[in-house]
């Protein structure tokens, strides 16, 4: 004797669970077990079918009393199953008492219906100077995207007749059990329509490609690698899908005097011995003009001194970044006797060696 199914273990429920409790576990189950989002898996077929069964008795009030009181399914003893059949949509069917869940799950009133989509991103890269970057800019692109075809208003027929299986639906409705559902049809996709001569400007696409030039604004603080977007400028969408975005890429070029990190800004500045040896007053370049900074006496090769507020602004808050300046002590190469005397007498008042103590233990 086969033994007797447990419809709240099949749900995973308490017996004593209410009516929402049940509900809302079936269509945690449904969603995960459906068919259509399994295809071929037979396990999740069978599962399908378990919890199908299982709430036409728990979701049911009558049914889930009796069920209660004998313990026994109403499906044994020759009742009917959980088979699968197929019908045009010109028989009638409905969702019955699963209605309301499945326009839950799957977004549509009285069938399944596959969801709308947007179309594809489209991504291009655009160079700037790191000047054009500090201040942004607003620059013309051209591109080409994918756009519904007018001639055919999407169609992509220039002639055709309805189709004979869903009679013009596009849709045919499928029974699972005793939950009734529509799907696309699988003759005319889904369209109602069978293409009997494409259109020659899409051939037969639905869609045309088309040249756009518009202008897009940078804004100031791009950086190499960031991104632009411009809504609704992507590939068309399916269905009535929204079309996708147009994404621009920036690639800010390699600057002969300043080199970039996050929002601060580096520059090699050189300066003479004497300069550096007795202090001064040097003017540095910098991303929006010169300014002046004081080198204090004895300054170093290699020392870096920071420019508050002269760097990259953010792109968030605006704020700007620092500039760092990194001092490189030129040397004559041509030295005359009379200097090299002169520096003979400086380094006699500094004989220690700067050496001194390196690779010495």
């Amino acid at each position: 004797m086969p033994s007797v199914k447990n419809y709240y273990d099949l749900l995973g429920v308490d017996k004593k669970a209410s009516h929402d409790e049940i509900k809302k576990a079936f269509r945690k189950l449904a969603r995960k077990y459906h068919p259509d989002l399994n295809p071929g898996n037979k396990n999740s077929e069978q599962k399908f079918k378990e919890i199908n069964e299982a709430y036409a008795v728990l979701g049911d009030e009558k049914k889930r009393a009796e069920y209660d009181q004998s313990g026994r399914s109403p499906f044994e003893g020759g009742g009917p199953g959980f088979d699968y059949r197929t019908y045009t949509s010109g028989d009638k069917f409905d969702f019955g008492g699963f209605g309301d869940i499945f326009s839950d799950l799957f977004g549509a009133e009285t069938g399944f219906e596959r969801p709308v989509m947007k179309g594809p991103d489209l991504v291009m890269r655009m160079e700037m100077t790191l000047e054009e970057a500090f201040t942004g800019t607003t620059k013309s692109v051209s591109f080409n995207r994918e756009l519904y075809c007018k001639n055919c208003n999407a169609s992509g027929a220039e002639t055709y007749r309805q189709c004979e299986k869903c009679r013009g639906t596009g849709k045919v409705a499928a029974s699972k059990g005793f939950i009734k559902m529509s799907q696309p049809c699988n003759v005319c996709g889904g369209k109602g329509k069978i293409i009997t001569k494409a259109c020659r400007y899409c051939s037969g696409t639905g869609k045309t490609f088309h040249t756009e030039t518009i202008k897009v604004k940078i804004p100031a603080g791009a950086d190499t690698g960031s991104r632009v977007r411009v809504r609704g400028m992507g590939g068309a969408g399916q269905g009535s899908g929204p079309a996708g975005d147009l994404q621009i890429e920036i690639n800010v070029k390699p600057h002969a005097l300043f080199t970039r990190k996050a929002n601060d800004i580096y520059i090699e500045v050189p300066v003479t011995f004497g300069e550096a040896a007795l202090g001064t007053k040097i003017e540095v370049p910098t991303i929006d003009g010169i300014a002046s900074m004081t080198l204090p006496s004895g300054t170093q090769s290699g020392q870096k001194f920071k420019l508050a507020g002269k760097g990259f602004p953010s792109t968030k808050t605006g704020q700007r970044g620092s500039q760092y300046v990194n001092i490189k002590i030129v040397v004559p190469k041509n030295i005359p006797e009379t200097a090299k005397t002169a520096i003979r007498q400086i380094e006699n008042l500094y004989p220690e060696s700067p050496r001194k103590g390196m690779g010495r233990k």
